[in-house]
C-alpha cells in the first residue's frame, strides 16, 4: 500500500476540529454540493437537509471536535493489519473504492503521524457478489496479522461471511451495510457505522408523504437483500399509499425495465421508489422518462453516486434520495481529493471513521481480535460523521438519515 508523507500539524487539527461545523452548514445551504460531481448536464447530487424519523427537515447541532486517525503521534506497537472488504472490480466496484480510499487515508494518516506503530491495510475484493464473498472471509480471517475488518460493504456480503468473522473473533465494522436483519444474527463481532434500512427506509417514506406531498407510490426492489428490506421498509411505513398493483420486483443485473415500467405507467403514481442499486436505477428512471412519466424518482443510500447521474444523464434530474451518510466536507475532502484525484463518494467518511476507531484501538494496546474487539464494544466518540458507540447487538445509539437531491 502507498504511504503518505504528510505531516500532522496543529493547523490540520483546527481543520479537522471544524469539520462537524461545516457539515452542519452545508445542510443549510442548498447551492453547495456533497463533493459528488456528475457530468451529465451540469447535474450533480445535492445535500439537503437530514431528516427526523417524520421526515421533518431538521438542523444538527454541531458536536465535539472528532477523533483522528494520527492520534498523538506517541504510539508505539508491532506491525499489525485491518482489512477491507467489498466490490473493487465489477458493476459495484465505485462504492468499494469509496470505501478502501476512507479507510486507506485514515491509515496513511496514522502511519505518517506514529512511525512507531505502523499499520497495513489490506484489501479484499469481493466483486460485491455474496458468493465471491464467503470465499474470501477464511481468507482474512486465517491472516493472523489482521486483527480487525471495515466492511464488509454490502448486506449481502455480511450476510454471508458475517458467522465466520464471529466464529474467529474479528471485529468487522460495516461503513454501508444497512439491512436491518444483519444485526440480528447474534453476532459479537458485528458493528455498523450508520443507520440502518428501518431508520432510512421509513424517513425516506415519510419525507416523500409529508414533506414532498406524494398520494401514491410505486415501490420496486431488485430482489437483494438490501433492496428487499429497504422497499419492505419502505412499503410498511407508505400504507395505502403504496399501491399494491405496483408492488414490484427486478433483478439485480437486469437491463430491460419494460414491463416493469408498463406496470408503474398504468397506475399513474406519484412516485417511484426504487430499492437499491444505482445501476438498475438508471436504467429504470431513464426508460420510465422515454415512456412519459414526469412524476418523482425516489431511492436509498444504493442509488447515491455520481454513476447513477453519469448513467441516467438529465433523466436523473430532480431524484430524491436518502442515506444514513452525511455528505463530506472540509478539510477531509480537501486532502480525500489530493490523495485519490477525485472528492469523497458515499460512505468514504463512514469508511474513515470506522478505520479511525480500529486505528485508535490499535494505539491504546488492543493489537490482538479480542483486544481490539473489546475496545469497540466499549467505544465512545465523535467521528466526522457522526457519535459512535453501539447497543450489544453493533446497532448505533443515535441515528441520522441525509436527503440528497440531484440537480
Amino acid at each position: 500500500m502507498p504511504q503518505s508523507a504528510h505531516r500532522a500539524t496543529t493547523s490540520r487539527a483546527i481543520r479537522w476540529g471544524a469539520v462537524l461545523v461545516a457539515m452542519v452548514a452545508v445542510a443549510g445551504c442548498t447551492q453547495q454540493t456533497s463533493g459528488e460531481q456528475a457530468g451529465a448536464e451540469e447535474l450533480s447530487i445535492v445535500a439537503v437537509k437530514p431528516i427526523d424519523e417524520k421526515g421533518t427537515e431538521i438542523t444538527v447541532a454541531a458536536g465535539a471536535a472528532p477523533v483522528l486517525p494520527a492520534g498523538d503521534g506517541k504510539a508505539v506497537c508491532a506491525p499489525v493489519s485491518i482489512a477491507m472488504a467489498g466490490p473493487l472490480t465489477g458493476p459495484d466496484a465505485p462504492f468499494g473504492a469509496n470505501v478502501r480510499n476512507g479507510a486507506e487515508l485514515a491509515v496513511r494518516q496514522h502511519n505518517a503521524a506514529n512511525p512507531g506503530c505502523q499499520v497495513t491495510l489490506t484489501t479484499f475484493d469481493t466483486e460485491g457478489d455474496p458468493q465471491k464473498a464467503s470465499g474470501v472471509a477464511p481468507r482474512i480471517v486465517d491472516d493472523p496479522s489482521i486483527v480487525g475488518l471495515v466492511g464488509p460493504t454490502w448486506s449481502g456480503e455480511t450476510k454471508s461471511t458475517g458467522a465466520v468473522f464471529d466464529q474467529a473473533g474479528l471485529v468487522a465494522i460495516t461503513p454501508s451495510a444497512t439491512n436491518v436483519a444483519l444485526s440480528e444474527q447474534g453476532w459479537r463481532t458485528f458493528f455498523r457505522g450508520l443507520s440502518n434500512d428501518g431508520v432510512q427506509g421509513p424517513s425516506l417514506a415519510a419525507y416523500l408523504t409529508n414533506t414532498k406531498g406524494v398520494k401514491k407510490a410505486c415501490v420496486v426492489d431488485d430482489s437483494t437483500d438490501a433492496g428487499i428490506g429497504q422497499a419492505a421498509a419502505v412499503r410498511q411505513t407508505l400504507g395505502p399509499i403504496a399501491d399494491s398493483a405496483c408492488n414490484i420486483s427486478v433483478k439485480k443485473g437486469d437491463k430491460d425495465f419494460s414491463a416493469a415500467v408498463t406496470q408503474i405507467k398504468g397506475q399513474s403514481p406519484d412516485a417511484v421508489v426504487y430499492a437499491s442499486y444505482y445501476t438498475e436505477a438508471a436504467l429504470l428512471v431513464q426508460q420510465l422518462r422515454d415512456a412519459g412519466y414526469t412524476g418523482l424518482f425516489a431511492g436509498p443510500d444504493g442509488i447515491k453516486d455520481p454513476e447513477f447521474v453519469k448513467a441516467a444523464g438529465s433523466a436523473a434530474k430532480d431524484a430524491v434520495l436518502s442515506c444514513p451518510c452525511g455528505p463530506p466536507t472540509g478539510a477531509f475532502v480537501d486532502e480525500y481529493t489530493a490523495a485519490f484525484g477525485q472528492p469523497p463518494g458515499t460512505y468514504s467518511v463512514e469508511a474513515y471513521d470506522s478505520a479511525t476507531i480500529l486505528l485508535r484501538g490499535i494505539d491504546s494496546g488492543a493489537v490482538t481480535r479480542p483486544a481490539l474487539l473489546d475496545f469497540v464494544e466499549k467505544y465512545d466518540g465523535q467521528g466526522l460523521a457522526r457519535t459512535y458507540q453501539w447497543t450489544d447487538n453493533g446497532e448505533l445509539r443515535s441515528n441520522l438519515v441525509w436527503i440528497y437531491r440531484v440537480q
